[in-house]
């Protein structure tokens, strides 16, 4: 079977707002489209309709949830596979649980790619609910080994198709930029407790007292955007700290192509594209090892780990990338050579071989 043979109903996010799962979903579609697939999206985060609906809090979920489920309905009858981009809590119940059932009751097969550092969490507390809907799932498609292990550990099988990297658009600047007057550090994660955004504030204080020329962008949205830019105000780094909000590809491409050093400080993870796209465009991370992240990158090699909540140790790990010359150009050399297995040419065969055997699968089911 080839890709340009199927009709591919793919549901999940898609931007804006920009991010990881949203970012994937648009991207996977633009690849599937240029092997020849025809591709249908059902779009869980669409626009409410009519606007004024958003308003409403408390009912504005059903002005959404009535149409998904109609598209639904629709997209499985003219799909030959359905592609169903899954997370934990309530975007589970309400959006990748239905689009199973649906397929299951259209007899379309279909494939769960979950993603989402607290699947272990969510497990356990709805494991039971999950479940029922998984045992109709033709494949548990999921991005990395730490996923894999915690999703057999709730008696869940699935198999690893790895995220895909766009390394056309992430890639190193042709001349990398010069570390004076000071060395640029990115953060790119959503502005979300569980990713630590305040850990990376205190370390970056600390990176000051030896780069004093040094400078922070913060890329993404969310909650606690007001409550760090007091932390920020507090630290008396302010000044040297720029909250550019959420911004789209092409403008994190740019910005990782400028920037010296990552720090991501997540307390809760899975398999972070934007670890990835740094690698890429050859900028060195300092993470914690949080979740899934010593599974795709090895400490001392392919990135510099640390504890969780360790402020200290993250400054520590970041200076010493900045001052030692050597072991930056060794992660970015061992950071690009690891990121050629998550590029397209690498992952279609993978994606393609889940697709021909869950279709495969319930043809013969129907045959019996």
């Amino acid at each position: 079977m080839k890709f340009s043979a199927l009709r591919v109903l793919l549901v999940g996010p898609l931007p804006p707002p920009a991010g990881g799962m949203a970012n994937q979903t648009r991207q996977l579609a633009e690849l599937l489209r240029a092997e020849g697939a025809q591709v249908e999206v059902v779009q869980v985060n669409a626009p409410y309709r009519p606007a004024w609906a958003e308003r409403l809090k408390g009912v504005r979920a059903l002005f959404r949830l009535l149409p998904y489920l109609l598209h639904l309905w629709r997209g499985c009858g003219r799909a030959d596979v359905v592609h169903v981009m899954a997370n934990s809590g309530w975007s589970w119940h309400l959006f990748a649980a239905p689009a199973v059932w649906i397929a299951a009751l259209r007899g379309t097969p279909v494939v769960v790619n979950y993603r989402g550092g607290e699947a272990d969490a969510f497990l356990q507390r709805a494991g039971r609910w999950v479940r029922p809907s998984m045992r109709r799932a033709g494949a548990l498609v999921l991005p990395s080994a730490f996923l894999l292990e915690v999703f057999a550990r709730h008696g869940m099988d699935g198999r690893i198709v790895a995220n895909i990297i766009d390394l056309e658009r992430f890639h190193p600047d042709a001349t990398p930029p010069a570390l004076s007057p000071g060395p640029h550090l990115v953060v790119a994660r959503n502005l979300e407790p569980i990713y630590g955004n305040d850990v990376a504030l205190q370390a970056f204080a600390r990176i000051l007292a030896r780069f004093p020329g040094a400078r922070l962008s913060v890329a993404g949205s969310g909650p606690e955007a007001a409550a760090l830019a007091e932390l920020a105000q507090s630290l008396g780094i302010a000044a040297q700290v720029r909250f550019s909000g959420r911004l789209d590809r092409e403008q994190m491409a740019a910005l990782y192509r400028d920037a010296h050093l990552m720090l991501n400080a997540s307390r809760v993870d899975n398999m972070p594209n934007a670890l990835l796209e740094a690698l890429a465009s050859g900028v060195p991370v300092v993470s914690t090892r949080a979740g899934g992240i010593p599974f795709m990158v090895k400490d001392g090699h392919t990135a510099m780990l640390v504890a969780v909540d360790d402020a200290e140790a993250m400054a520590a790990a970041a200076i010493e990338v900045l001052e030692n010359h050597d072991l930056r150009s060794r992660l970015v050399a061992a950071g690009l050579a690891e990121v050629q297995r998550y590029q397209w040419s690498a992952v279609r065969d993978a994606l393609l071989a889940t697709y021909t055997e869950t279709i495969g699968a319930i043809r013969r089911q129907r045959a019996t």
